[in-house]
């Protein structure tokens, strides 16, 4: 297998394996469990910096976008489903590029945070780097014939 073959190849299983874990945390929270939350709002805020909904029609179609979409990446990486599984991986570069520089708004404090929410530390030690991250690898690999 060629070198570019073996990083296509690690860089969609990686990128599967966060849409994944994303998909089954939602599916998780689906079932009204809040776990690593003691409750729905502590969740909310932790996650997303505001309060909404984790039940099932706020999640699970989330969960079923995620697992989807990483299953596509997943075929796209292994030279499989043509320009379909092609668009939606540049979908899910988009997508992190969008969050990660949103991020870079809330950690700048151009975006609102919730005061005493453990959200402006995740969003920057975890949130942010991790969608800007796997949002760069996600646009090369959609760039990937």
């Amino acid at each position: 297998m060629h070198t570019d073959d073996t990083a296509r190849r690690r860089t969609g299983t990686a990128l599967a394996a966060l849409l994944a874990a994303d998909g089954l945390a939602h599916l998780y929270w689906a079932t009204g469990a809040t776990w690593p939350a003691p409750d729905e709002r502590t969740l909310s805020l932790a996650v997303l910096g505001t309060e909404v909904s984790f039940g099932p029609p706020v999640v699970l179609p989330l969960a079923a976008l995620t697992l989807t979409a990483g299953a596509a990446v997943l075929a796209h990486s292994r030279g499989r489903g043509g320009r379909a599984t092609r668009a939606v991986t540049g979908a899910v570069a988009a997508g992190l590029a969008v969050r990660g520089l949103a991020g870079l708004g809330w950690a700048a404090g151009i975006l609102p945070s919730p005061a005493g929410s453990p959200f402006p530390t995740l969003n920057l030690l975890l949130y942010t780097p991790a969608c800007l991250g796997f949002g760069w690898a996600a646009a090369r690999l959609a760039r990937a014939r």
